[in-house]
């Protein structure tokens, strides 16, 4: 639990510049408007009523997430330089991002999740039930 609860931590802490990224990213339109996306966590706003199916997507996503976050860290400390280390971050979220889109999620109900597992006890036994 305690690796989950990290885990999520640096999760957020990757992907919050990576709705920007990521929108800019895109070829083509998104459904929803990246760019007025906020984080609920700086707002004081988590939302925490996700469904079942919504919390299975982020245990799912959060598996692959450890894989990722494990691979890179270790990449990142090697870095020679900080330019190298930056290079690597941004290859760590691109993955993360295809992870979690993978799952079924879009990068704002994902953080949104990772926030109230964080700050929400309901929430967070929820979760913590599905694994």
């Amino acid at each position: 639990m305690n690796k989950l609860f990290t885990s999520a931590a640096v999760s957020i802490a990757l992907l919050v510049a990576a709705p920007a990224a990521f929108a800019q990213s895109q070829s083509e339109p998104a459904e929803t408007d990246q760019s007025t996306y906020t984080n609920p966590a700086a707002s004081g706003e988590a939302e925490t009523n996700f469904d079942d199916a919504e919390l299975r997507k982020f245990v799912e996503a959060q598996s692959g997430i450890n894989d990722i976050r494990d691979e890179y860290m270790a990449k990142i400390e090697d870095a020679d330089s900080q330019e190298e280390a930056q290079e690597l971050q941004m290859e760590a979220n691109d993955e993360m991002v295809s992870v979690i889109e993978d799952a079924g999620l879009d990068i704002p109900t994902y953080n949104a999740i990772a926030t109230a597992y964080n700050s929400e006890p309901s929430v967070r036994n929820r979760v913590d039930a599905l694994m």
